[in-house]
């Protein structure tokens, strides 16, 4: 996906139909020579001609020559074309990273049921390159088994490989450990970061070469980088990129992806230009027309929703704007992707962030009004897509999956409890350093550093004052066990009580999600970044924890000696519970209500953040992540916590 100043990519479509689209030409649509770079916003007459394109599926498509083209009729109107077929791009972007591997073939069928014929994706290079040199293209993140399912479920793929994909994911998918060189500059020539990039492509394209079109597989396209015309640092950046992907093996349709007027900053010669937009007004492709006017239009990323940020309102988009909208697509034969049609979760600490005078985390739930709900739910907007791609199919679509069950649990009362500083014992050997350390730059993780979670940094000190400290992006202070106060964006200075006798200096930092767009992404080295002082002293020596809340931590915890919770408690603690699922769990959503702000985890797996202050109110809980009868579920709570835990069958944004 990617982001603009105030935009993001992603949105949902509704409607259940499931065919694709090939050799047929819509009567009622204008040729693109009549257009004049632009497309009327008026209402349009809805075709009346079908579109019959079974035979340009995976399945029926067995001899394979040319792959995705581009054409012109006599008259001189711009078509895409599949092994010489006119064909019409009807795409969703589901993100396989944000949807658990067992729900791929549910949200999948459902994307086919309602119309569409492609299925577009991401790849995280964060995610599948954790540690420097150490992939995982496993589980969640086997990216190979999504695509072949693509291809037996009769869709086609487009691939955005990126390595930048902004995503609203930390650092727009770009691994942490490349802000451990002080020089870095990402997305551009820059020696350090095209190195990386190299061996990064060197793993991946030999996973993406055997799925594509001619090589049998479903993957029609790729894209080149993403939205590089709104951040433009590297002339020739683009460019290198292309040329990485094809000595690599890449020979299907190269394609950018750009804002209407950011094309000619992100295109590069010979590439398909495309657009990402929220409205189609006059002038939404009179910059695309005079790039490449000869060529048919895609909509990379039409925007059907958007993402949510902490303390914001929840963002919605009327479902009768996305099926007006749509129409006109199709009455104009303009290929398009629905961003997102199934939006899916922000699992763990993966959530990106957003700079507006401040930093703005994203929220856990990347449900972004989608045409799928996060849980992969029915929406309005569905209903109102599949009507439409209906109306202009040549068969029936297929017909609709069933809805995924969802339950209400019994409540769960927490019966016991470890603050935070009797787990250190449990914790990894700390880090002794005169200075701080920012998270990135911690020798961990063979030399990697630390990409996501907490630290805690710890020092004695002799005398109060005013602190001064710069935390990214937020701080509890604490004296011994006490706590003093917050440091954030906006507060760096907080004042020290006097002291008799020397103790203990606390700061926990929190990493609420690097920034994902702009130059900002050069400055997103998390923790402690530079030095701390006390009224002008410089701090020394700093016991330095790292709190990454793996799965292997919690099966530490597993021994420690917890406390029985005795009413309500302040300071970061663990909180432990059973949740029974009974005999045959099903999804579920988790409420916290009267709880502040922390982390959920189910046997082990971090379900994500909550916070108080919205709008998300609930945490997804997929079912199939729960055990028959008893889970065990444990929070973090940062700052008091609550009683029960509740779960529920309706999410609340």
């Amino acid at each position: 996906m990617g982001s603009l100043p105030n935009l993001s990519p992603c949105l949902f479509w509704k409607g259940i139909a499931a065919l694709f689209f090939l050799p047929l030409i819509l009567a009622g649509f204008a040729p693109h020579s009549e257009r004049k770079e632009s497309v009327p916003s008026k209402t349009v007459n809805r075709p009346q001609l079908r579109y019959n394109w079974y035979h340009l599926t995976p399945s029926w498509l067995k001899n394979r020559s040319v792959g995705l083209g581009t054409a012109n009729t006599r008259e001189g109107t711009a078509h895409f074309t599949l092994e010489g077929h006119k064909f019409m791009i009807f795409g969703g972007s589901i993100h396989y990273f944000r949807v658990p591997m067992e729900y791929w073939r549910d949200r999948l069928l459902k994307l086919k049921a309602c119309g569409f014929n492609t299925v577009t994706t991401y790849i995280p290079w964060n995610l599948h390159e954790p540690e420097r040199g150490k992939f995982n293209f496993s589980g969640n993140l086997d990216l190979e088994a999504f695509v072949h399912l693509a291809a037996e479920i009769g869709l086609w793929v487009i691939l955005r490989p990126g390595p930048y994909i902004c995503s609203e994911i930390d650092l727009g998918g770009l691994p942490s450990w490349l802000l451990q060189d002080r020089n870095m500059k990402l997305r551009t020539t820059y020696k350090g970061f095209i190195e990386a990039v190299d061996k990064y492509f060197d793993h991946l394209i030999p996973r993406m070469i055997p799925l594509q079109y001619r090589q049998g597989g479903p993957v029609i396209a790729v894209q080149v980088e993403n939205e590089y015309g709104s951040f433009k640092k590297d002339r020739h950046y683009m460019a290198y990129l292309q040329e990485a992907l094809l000595k690599r093996g890449i020979v299907e349709l190269l394609l950018t992806s750009d804002s209407e007027d950011e094309v000619f900053a992100g295109s590069i010669p010979g590439v398909l230009a495309t657009v990402n937009l929220k409205i189609i007004k006059d002038d939404s492709f009179t910059e695309l027309h005079k790039l490449q006017g000869n060529k048919p239009i895609l909509i990379m990323e039409y925007w059907v929703g958007w993402f949510d940020k902490w303390g914001y309102q929840h963002a919605v988009r009327p479902a009768k704007e996305i099926e007006d909208t749509v129409w006109k697509f199709i009455q104009h034969e303009i290929s398009f992707n629905t961003y997102m049609f199934h939006g899916g979760t922000n699992f763990g600490f993966i959530n990106g962030a957003l700079y507006s005078r401040r930093h703005l985390g994203v929220v856990t739930s990347y449900d972004y009004d989608a045409v799928l709900t996060e849980a992969g739910d029915y929406t309005e907007k569905y209903f109102k897509l599949r009507n439409i791609f209906g109306s202009i199919s040549a068969g029936p679509l297929p017909r609709l999956p069933s809805l995924t069950a969802k339950s209400v649990y019994p409540s769960v009362r927490p019966s016991l409890y470890l603050p935070l500083w009797d787990v250190l014992q449990y914790l990894n050997k700390p880090v002794k350093s005169r200075i701080p350390i920012n998270m990135e730059n911690l020798p961990i993780n063979n030399g990697s550093g630390q990409s996501f979670g907490l630290v805690l940094y710890e020092t004695s000190i002799c005398s109060g004052g005013l602190l001064y400290a710069r935390p990214h992006d937020m701080a509890q202070v604490f004296l011994n066990d006490v706590t003093l106060g917050v440091l954030n964006d906006d507060i760096q200075v907080l004042h020290i009580p006097k002291i008799k006798d020397c103790q203990l200096l606390r700061i926990l930092v929190e990493n609420q999600g690097r920034i994902n767009y702009s130059w900002k992404i050069q400055d997103e080295r998390k923790g402690l970044d530079g030095s701390v002082s006390i009224s002008g002293f410089a701090l020394e020596n700093f016991t330095i924890y790292s709190l990454e809340m793996k799965m292997s931590f919690f099966e530490k915890l597993r021994s420690a000696t917890w406390r029985p919770v005795s009413g309500s408690s302040k300071g970061p603690a663990f909180y432990l519970g059973t949740l029974n699922a009974g005999l045959f769990p099903t999804d579920t959503f988790l409420s916290l209500p009267g709880w502040n702000y922390g982390f959920v985890f189910i046997n082990g797996r971090n379900l994500g953040r909550y916070w108080k202050i919205g709008p998300q109110k609930t945490l997804y809980l997929p079912g199939v992540w729960l055990h028959p009868q008893d889970n065990e579920i444990i929070l973090f709570e940062k700052m008091e916590s609550g009683s029960f835990i509740q779960s529920t069958d309706t999410p609340k944004l």
